[in-house]
């Protein structure tokens, strides 16, 4: 399984392969042309809540990985989707952050590659608990995909 990381702002690659922007907001002073996204899952950033308290401060770092991952245990559907289209070929995650270290691309990659023990365990905890998982209106397996830009695939 192959995951990269990676600023919007630099240009497009072959070995991108699947090219997805995980920011909330369009990236400032990029085109949907220039982005060249296959896909665009604005809910799988962090929420206003969590972007704005972190603000990009590297000292609010590991408080921000765990509640950025708590968000994420709301989205294993979409989760799991992205993690199976990472096991097709390569993933580019796409971010807009001016600090490479510090963003929510990074968490996710450590998500996606931390292995699917910790997915079902998550989804065990939940259901023990009785917490139900919110239904995401995207999806990556070539169905509905309601709030994503798609290109084509001609690069």
């Amino acid at each position: 399984m192959t995951i990269l990381v990676k600023r919007i702002y630099e240009p497009a690659a072959r070995s991108d392969g699947f090219r997805v922007l995980v920011d909330r907001l369009w990236p400032r002073g990029i085109s949907k042309e220039r982005a060249e996204l296959d896909l665009w899952l604005p809910d799988l950033g962090p929420s206003t809540e969590l972007r704005k308290w972190f603000s990009h401060d590297p000292s609010k770092w590991e408080v921000f990985c765990s509640r950025y991952h708590a968000e994420l245990k709301e989205k294993n559907e979409l989760v799991s989707e992205l993690k199976g289209r990472a096991k097709e070929g390569t993933v580019t995650l796409l971010y807009s952050a001016k600090d490479e270290a510090h963003n929510q691309a990074v968490v996710l990659k450590e998500l996606l590659l931390s292995g699917d023990e910790g997915l079902q365990r998550e989804r065990r905890h939940d259901a023990e608990t009785g917490r139900g998982l919110k239904k995401q209106s995207a999806t990556l397996s070539g169905k509905k995909i309601v709030t994503a830009v798609r290109r084509d695939r001609g690069r």
